[in-house]
């Protein structure tokens, strides 16, 4: 493909803040890189997955709002992250994650493992704890 041929269909994805470099021919025949925002095709399976992620989110929001979930089941999603990698990153089981996403279990953990939960999810301890906020 020519560097003139490089798709750039913008159909708004990011705002066409993501651009990724796609190998074409220069005019001198030479292989080169060229930054392209995607195609048609291309921005409406993005689009599709970004959709299911901001589901995700909002489902996890609204449990967490009715008591059904504690704060970092909201947080897990909102990062793109699983039980096992935030177990992973906390240094802990897979099933005492489990057991935090309880909102009674969380209510009882110390300010020491909420910091590592913040920490895990770049957020402060407070913003893990405030519901209202989320």
């Amino acid at each position: 493909m020519k560097t003139t041929d490089v798709p750039q269909d913008d159909a708004n994805m990011l705002q066409g803040k993501f651009r990724e470099p796609v190998y074409s021919l220069d005019a001198d025949g030479n292989y080169t890189t060229v930054k392209s925002v995607g195609w048609d095709a291309k921005n409406e399976v993005m689009k599709e997955a970004w959709d299911s992620v901001n589901e995700k989110i909002e489902k996890a929001r609204k449990d967490v709002l009715s008591g059904k979930l504690s704060p970092i089941g909201y947080y897990i999603e909102k990062n793109i992250m699983d039980v096992s990698l935030v177990a992973s990153y906390m240094g802990i089981w897979r099933w005492t994650v489990k057991r935090h996403l309880k909102p009674s279990r969380f209510k009882k953990l110390n300010n020491e493992i909420l910091k590592k939960y913040a920490s895990v999810f770049n957020i402060s301890v407070e913003q893990l704890k405030d519901i209202s906020k989320l």
